[in-house]
Formats: C-alpha cells, sequence, structure tokens
C-alpha cells in the first residue's frame, strides 16, 4: 500500500508513458508517479533477464491498474553486441565502476526505446515520457548521463507535433536515494529483478547485484532479495 501522506490531494493528469523493467528504480517510479502514468512499457529486447523482470513489472501495474504494454526488440540480439544478450559472452562479476563492466553495455538501448515511447505518447495524445536512470548509471551508461538526458529531450521535442518531453527524477540522486523513496511508497522488491545472469536466483556477484546490494545496505532498510552466494 502506498503511505497515503505520499499521495497528492489535487487530481493529476495521466499525460506520461513510462519506460519500465521491473527492476528497483523503475518500479519505485512507477509507485512515485503513479498518479499521472497512463501507460508502462517493457521492452523484450532479447536480454538474459527479460524474462525473470517483465513479470514483475507486469505484477506491479496491476496492483494499480496501470496499462502495460510489452513491445518485442528480438532484432537487437541478431545485430548488436553486449554480454547483457541472449548469445553473448558472459556476464562479467565486479562493481559498475570496473572497465569489465563495459560489456554489459548494449549501445544505444535507452536511445532506441525511448524513440519508440515517444511515438507511442505522440499516438496516445500523452505529453511526457519517463526513464528512472539514476546517478550510479553514469559512471557505465552514456545513454544515462544528463547530457544523454537533455538532449534527447530536445530532440523530441523538435520531432513532435506536441512537443512529446522526456521526464527523469532521479538522474541525479543515488539507487539508495530511490530505495529510501520506494520504503516509503511501500514498493515490495521482492518482486523486482535485478541480476543480468537471469538465474533462479540472485547471482549476488554481477555489477548489478554489486549495486543492488549497496543500495539497500545504505539505504539502511531490509533486503528481501534471495541470493545466490
Amino acid at each position: 500500500m502506498v503511505c497515503p501522506l505520499l499521495r497528492t490531494f489535487a487530481v493529476m493528469e495521466r499525460d506520461t508513458v513510462l519506460i519500465l523493467s521491473g527492476g528497483v528504480d523503475s518500479t519505485t517510479l512507477l509507485y512515485d508517479e503513479q498518479e499521472r502514468i497512463a501507460l508502462a512499457l517493457s521492452f523484450d529486447y532479447g536480454s538474459k533477464h527479460n524474462a525473470r523482470e517483465i513479470p514483475f513489472a507486469r505484477w506491479h501495474c496491476q496492483q494499480l491498474g496501470i496499462r502495460h504494454v510489452v513491445i518485442p526488440l528480438d532484432f537487437m540480439t541478431r545485430y548488436f553486441k553486449s554480454s547483457l544478450l541472449e548469445g553473448g559472452e558472459e556476464i562479467p562479476e565486479g562493481h559498475y565502476a570496473d572497465e569489465n563492466m563495459r560489456s554489459t553495455v548494449v549501445p544505444f538501448r535507452n536511445g532506441i526505446m525511448l524513440s519508440i515511447a515517444v511515438g507511442i505518447a505522440e499516438s496516445e495524445g500523452l505529453r511526457y515520457v519517463m526513464m528512472a536512470n539514476h546517478g550510479g548509471d553514469h559512471t557505465i551508461y552514456p545513454d544515462c548521463t544528463p547530457r544523454f538526458v537533455d538532449a534527447f529531450d530536445r530532440a523530441a521535442q523538435a520531432g513532435t507535433f506536441v512537443s512529446v518531453g522526456l521526464r527523469s527524477p532521479y538522474t541525479n540522486i543515488t539507487k539508495a536515494d530511490i530505495a529510501r523513496r520506494g520504503k516509503l511508497l511501500g514498493v515490495d522488491y521482492g518482486k523486482t529483478w535485478s541480476c543480468y545472469k537471469g538465474g533462479s536466483r540472485h547471482c549476488g556477484k554481477c555489477g548489478t547485484c554489486v549495486e543492488r546490494r549497496e543500495a539497500f545496505r545504505e539505504a539502511g532498510i531490509d533486503d528481501p532479495t534471495e541470493y545466490d552466494l
């Protein structure tokens, strides 16, 4: 249940498309902005963990009564190179700050997904798209940086009749900040997925697992995740 103190008393217009992976960050944003989200989009782009995270994205949307659509992007496994994708090399272990983590980058993934979201937003008569990138993403993912967000926002507004804008309210905060926010919002983090390896349990060793563990610890909240350590 969402903390009633965090609800706004004003009736907000549902004017936004959210990119929802089913992970900690975008799920928190789903709850944080639920009053204005008209549609949540998940993308099945052939990652090793899509089958684990998308069902959680669907579950949370059902809890909140928000329309959820899954869009296939299977071409990415054929033409893109990344250890994150099916058929790619093994997912590296370590911290995001480590050089070997660059192999998990899917080239321009957010740009592609946001472009589709912008087209859908304009088609649906909506004014914004939203993504849940955060400060820790800047270390490794160029399409999560403030520079990218600003540039894409300008491009989206220039390229649509209704000036669809990009909103990314977590860009300058940490994953621990997000986890604290989610705790107040009542997010069930046991029903989110992070591990890039996509096994039956979180490996606890890949970059995103390490980041997840650190975030809950720094936030001072219980980590409901089962790690294969």
